[in-house]
């Protein structure tokens, strides 16, 4: 049997931690890893003591028909990546990697174009973390520098959505 190269591994992790999801439209499974330890994992879910969306049965971004990467507001849920930061000290999280997997529950499959949010996207960078890798197949995956969200801020320009 051959061996899983590095960079899927961490995938593969992040991949069986949003399992754990509690979204009805999307599960992303987040894992930040520095030097080659596993620092923090993270998974979409309502805040501790919150009913989940699985709970109540309905998500008010899909009711109100919000676009994909707007009105995060009024998500119920804490975003992956940022449940993954909350859970890690910084200084572990300078120039380290998070790893991230999106499923569409809806549509069934990898995340099209999966990227973080913009406020995640504020997250990641203020954390210290490095560079994010994103799944798009079970093979495939995109690697982006976060120094290029510093650089290019879409925000100046009003850019909805991802």
């Amino acid at each position: 049997m051959e061996r899983r190269d590095k960079i899927n591994y961490y995938l593969d992790l992040a991949e069986v931690v949003s399992q754990r999801c509690t979204c009805l439209r999307k599960h992303y499974g987040a894992v930040i890893v520095k030097n080659d330890e596993v620092i923090s994992t993270g998974y979409v879910g309502s805040p501790r003591g919150r009913k989940n969306c699985t709970d109540i049965g309905e998500c008010v971004r899909e009711k109100l028909n919000v676009p994909r990467g707007e009105r995060y507001e009024l998500c119920r849920s804490v975003h992956a990546e940022a449940n993954a930061i909350i859970s890690a000290s910084r200084d572990k999280m300078i120039a380290s990697t998070i790893y991230l997997v999106g499923f569409d529950m809806i549509a069934g499959g990898y995340v099209e174009n999966a990227c973080c949010c913009s406020m995640c996207k504020r997250l990641v960078i203020n954390s210290g973390i490095e560079r994010v890798i994103i799944r798009d197949t079970k093979e495939d995956y995109r690697i982006v520098n976060v120094e290029d969200w510093i650089t290019d801020d879409e925000s100046l320009a009003g850019n909805f959505g991802y």
